[in-house]
């Protein structure tokens, strides 16, 4: 009979058990060299009150911008609104468009279920060089895979399972050789985990439906009844799986989804204590995100999706959006992209709002990228040539947005791919000695910026305090075009070069100097 084991034991190791005796409730053998080193190297206890003690790393502070993959068996059927809950839609609502597409399409679920399209997921032409330099050329400072998605197929060559991609389908450790290829770029590694949802996306309760066969729980998860608490061997592999891809290929962010809100607490604390530790020893800077209030304040970067915030915060926080016009994360053949315009406003309003911004891009079940997302990662790229110091590297400023066009509301899901800026509508950034102030669409002859001027007579609470005697120069950022400027009683205007110098938003660099 196996033994039980506690969650601990992934972490501490010890003299009493041996690796070969540590063995979880499903016969999976569990690694013992996950030990804490000394008081000393080891800060962080299992405590919410020292695990809020991490700050946010310089190189995300600096970076801004990144990708991630959404990248797994549901690239195959490539249908639906959301690529990733296709499974979830065709098993547990029978009369939905994805069900209806999948029958008649594939034949009857109960003839083929989620585990037939492993065979269709080849990746014959996935090359994870390829992905790096693309996304390096995008302008990005962090990028990294969907470790693990819902539907419970891993991404790398883990023990906890047989159903991943490095024994079935590609036979390629995805999340192993993207490690690799993203850091020879020079870019920091994230890694993307949404496996918590797995304990209630496939309905192991259904009779009817492979997903309930033990020989494939595996894949579709542990049988249990509708509606239970995940339960301690499901808590268990989960935390394993994290730990495994820590020790395993090193990332640098670490990323949750929303069923982090279904683990145990306790589970939470040991993983977060476990990674932080680690990279207390290794000196090295990492963090986590999270969605909503599923880690208390302060343990990790707060992660909007499909949103972002209306207002300047003073906590950092960080969006995750897809590239396409929808939101259909994974490869879906039907949907379109965003524009790059609406990729690179989105980026600067967001950075001037003391955010960061995750793109997701869906590759084809093959392992290429579509050809429009690629189109729109080199303009994002070129854009950020020329203008990239109003992005990387800055601060958020006294004011973040002028204009007439704003968000109606502030948090998740309040994406508006339909937005119209207006000559208007200002970003502002700042580094050093210098002020960015991007216009968001192309000003015409001239621009002004009523932020930076003092209402008459009035003490407006929402000026910045700077004076005209503060402003060394002003150019825009990929014109050597002479700019000209005044201080009117409404607004800072300045006159516009002659030739575009991109073809987004356009920057203006003010430098800044002691007004006296």
């Amino acid at each position: 009979m196996a033994m039980n084991f506690n969650r601990r034991d992934l972490l501490k190791g010890g003299a009493a058990l041996s690796a070969a005796s540590l063995v979880s409730p499903q016969g999976i053998a569990l690694d013992q060299k996950h030990t804490h080193a000394g008081p000393g190297s080891s800060p962080f206890k299992p405590s919410w009150n020292s695990l809020r003690n991490i700050p946010v790393p310089q190189w995300l502070r600096d970076g801004k911008f990144g990708i991630y993959t959404h990248w797994g068996i549901y690239a195959v059927p490539a249908y639906g609104e959301n690529a990733t809950w296709y499974a979830n839609h065709v098993y547990n609502k029978p009369d939905s468009d994805e069900r209806k597409h999948h029958e008649s399409t594939y034949g009857p679920l109960e003839k083929f279920g989620y585990k037939d399209f492993i065979p269709m997921f080849t990746a014959s032409r996935f090359d994870p060089d390829e992905w790096a330099e693309l996304f390096k050329n995008a302008g990005a400072r962090f990028a990294g895979p969907v470790a693990e998605h819902h539907d419970g197929f891993a991404m790398w060559d883990t023990k906890y399972s047989e159903w991943n991609a490095a024994k079935m389908g590609p036979k390629r450790n995805v999340v192993g050789e993207l490690s690799k290829s993203i850091k020879q770029q020079g870019m920091k590694f994230l890694t993307a985990f949404h496996h918590a949802e797995h304990w209630f996306y496939f309905p192991t309760w259904d009779k009817r439906y492979d997903a309930s066969d033990p020989r494939y729980s595996g894949l579709y998860g542990p049988s249990h009844e509708k509606g239970a608490l995940p339960d301690k061997a499901f808590l268990d592999v989960w935390l394993g799986k994290l730990i495994e891809v820590v020790d395993a290929y090193d990332p640098d962010l670490v990323w949750f989804d929303y069923g982090l809100r279904l683990v145990q607490q306790r589970y939470k604390q040991d993983f977060l204590a476990y990674y932080f530790n680690r990279a207390s020893r290794q000196q090295k800077d990492v963090i986590v995100t999270y969605k909503d209030h599923h880690l208390p304040p302060g343990v990790g970067i707060d992660d909007l999706e499909l949103g972002r915030e209306a207002n300047m915060t003073y906590y950092e926080w960080i969006t995750d959006t897809t590239i396409d016009s929808g939101s259909g994360w994974g490869y879906v053949s039907s949907l379109g992209f965003k524009t790059a315009d609406e990729l690179v406003t989105g980026l600067v309003d967001r950075v001037s709002k003391n955010g960061f911004l995750l793109l997701n891009v869906g590759p084809k079940p093959d392992g290429t990228i579509p050809e429009p997302a690629k189109e729109r990662l080199l303009a994002m790229g070129k854009w950020l040539q020329i203008n990239g110091e109003a992005i990387y590297g800055t601060s958020p400023w006294f004011v973040a947005a002028e204009g007439p066009t704003q968000l109606k509301k502030s948090g998740a899901f309040n994406e508006d791919n339909d937005i119209h800026y207006t000559p208007q509508d200002v970003r502002y950034t700042s580094r050093d000695n210098f002020l960015y102030a991007t216009c968001l669409t192309w000003p015409g002859d001239r621009a002004s910026f009523k932020s930076l001027v003092k209402d008459g007579e009035k003490w407006d609470l929402t000026w910045p305090g700077l004076y005209p005697s503060e402003i060394e120069s002003i150019k825009m950022l990929g014109s050597d075009e002479p700019i000209k400027w005044e201080f009117t009683k409404e607004a800072l205007v300045v006159t516009t070069p002659k030739v575009k110098p991109c073809e987004h938003a356009f920057v203006y660099k003010i430098t800044l100097k002691n007004p006296f």
